[in-house]
C-alpha cells in the first residue's frame, strides 16, 4: 500500500524559528497486513500545536515528549477512521484518536494506543477531538480549575494571553463560565480583538501590536488582574504580572514567545518580576494538564455539553492537504491561526 508521509526535514535549531521546509512530504510503501491488536486506519484531521517546537530539537529539554527524528515521519495529535481491524475493541467504521498519529494518510498502529471517540459529543465535527473537545480544551479547563482558583461571585477580573489561539480563545470563555465577572484577551490584529469581543464573550480585547499594551491593560481592567491565563511569556506577560493583585494567580499554559530561543522552561522571569510576583504572593506553577489525566473524563463531557448548550464558542482555522502540514505549523508558529489550527487529511467517511 502506497501512502504519503511528512517527515523531519531539517531542525530550525534551538534558537531558530520553524519554516515551512523543515518538513518534507514523501510516498511510502507500507504492509497490507495487519497483525493481532493491530489496525489499518486512514487519517482525517491531524494537529499542529505549539508544545511540537521543542520536539523539532534534538533534544526537547523534558522528559515527557521525546524529539522527532530526521527524516522519520513526524507524528503528533490526530484523529482517523479504522478501515481493517485485529482488535478485539475496535472495528471498522469505529473513530479513533492518538497523541501520537503520525502525519501519513494511511497507517497501521496499534490499537492499544488508540482512544475511540463518539461523533455525537462534538456533533459531527471530528477535528473538535484536537481541540476545545480534546487536549486544548482539557488543557484550558483543567488549567483555570486547578490553578486559577476561581470562585464565582468574587468579582475577579482574568487577562489571556494568546487569547485567539487554541487555548487561549477557550480559557476566556471557560473563566466566564466558572464565575469570572470580567475577562480581557490580548492578541495581535484587530480582527482577532474582533472576534474575542464580538463573538467569544471577552468584554475586552487589546491588539498588544499597537498603543501601550500596559495602558490599555490598566483601562482595560481597572480592578487590577486576578487570575492570568499566560500562553505567550515574555514581556507582555512582564507586563500583566506588573498590575496584578496580591495573592492572584497566573495559570502557566505556555510561554510561545520564548519556544525560538535556547531558555529553560518555564523561563525565568526578569529580577524586577520576580520581585513583584514575590511580594504580592502570586502563585506561578508549572501545570501539564498530563498530571491530571483522573479528570480527562469528566472535562470532556463537561466541555461537550456547554458546546451544544452554545455555552463554548468554538473557532478553527483548517488548511487542507498533508502537504500543507509544515505551512500549518510555521503559519500556527506566527500567529496565523484564529482557534485551533487543523489540517484537514480527508473527509471522506465513507468505507
Amino acid at each position: 500500500m502506497i501512502v504519503q508521509q511528512v517527515v523531519l526535514n531539517s531542525r530550525p535549531g534551538k534558537n531558530g524559528n520553524p519554516v515551512a521546509e523543515n518538513f518534507r512530504l514523501e510516498e511510502v510503501s507500507i504492509s497490507d497486513t495487519i497483525n493481532e491488536g493491530q489496525v489499518q486506519v486512514r487519517t482525517l484531521y491531524l494537529s499542529v500545536d505549539p508544545y511540537m517546537r521543542c520536539r523539532m530539537n534534538e533534544d526537547t529539554g523534558t522528559d515527557y515528549i521525546a524529539p522527532w527524528q530526521l527524516s522519520q515521519v513526524v507524528d503528533g495529535g490526530g484523529v482517523g477512521i479504522i478501515e481493517l481491524s485485529k482488535h478485539t475493541n475496535l472495528t471498522k467504521g469505529d473513530f479513533v484518536t492518538s497523541f501520537y498519529w503520525p502525519w501519513q494518510t494511511k497507517a497501521i498502529l496499534d490499537g492499544n494506543s488508540l482512544e475511540k471517540v463518539d461523533p455525537q459529543l462534538v456533533d459531527g465535527h471530528l477535528s473538535y477531538f484536537l481541540g476545545a473537545i480534546g487536549m486544548p480544551g482539557l488543557t484550558s479547563l483543567i488549567g483555570v480549575q486547578e490553578k486559577g482558583h476561581v470562585t464565582a461571585g468574587s468579582n475577579q477580573t482574568m487577562v489571556v494571553s494568546g487569547a485567539a489561539g487554541a487555548c487561549g480563545s477557550l480559557a476566556g470563555q471557560i473563566g466566564h463560565l466558572l464565575g469570572c465577572s470580567r475577562v480581557v484577551g490580548i492578541c495581535g490584529t484587530q480582527e482577532k480583538c474582533l472576534i474575542l469581543t464580538s463573538e467569544l464573550g471577552f468584554d475586552a480585547a487589546i491588539n498588544y501590536k499597537k498603543g501601550n499594551v500596559a495602558e490599555q491593560l490598566r483601562e482595560s481592567c481597572p480592578a487590577g488582574v486576578d487570575v492570568y491565563f499566560d500562553n505567550v511569556g515574555g514581556d507582555i506577560s512582564d507586563t500583566v504580572i506588573s498590575q496584578m493583585n496580591q495573592n492572584s494567580h497566573i495559570i502557566l499554559c505556555g510561554q510561545i514567545s520564548q519556544y525560538n530561543k535556547d531558555v529553560p522552561y518555564p523561563p525565568p522571569l526578569p529580577p524586577a518580576i520576580e520581585a513583584i510576583q514575590k511580594e504580592r504572593n502570586i502563585t506561578r506553577e508549572r501545570f501539564l494538564v498530563l498530571n491530571y489525566k483522573d479528570k480527562f473524563e469528566p472535562g470532556i463531557l463537561q466541555l461537550s455539553q456547554w458546546f451544544k448548550e452554545g455555552k463554548l464558542k468554538i473557532k478553527e482555522t483548517v488548511i487542507n492537504g498533508l502537504e500543507n502540514m509544515g505551512a500549518a505549523f510555521q503559519s500556527m508558529m506566527t500567529g496565523g491561526n484564529i482557534g485551533k489550527q487543523i489540517v484537514c487529511i480527508s473527509k471522506d467517511i465513507s468505507l
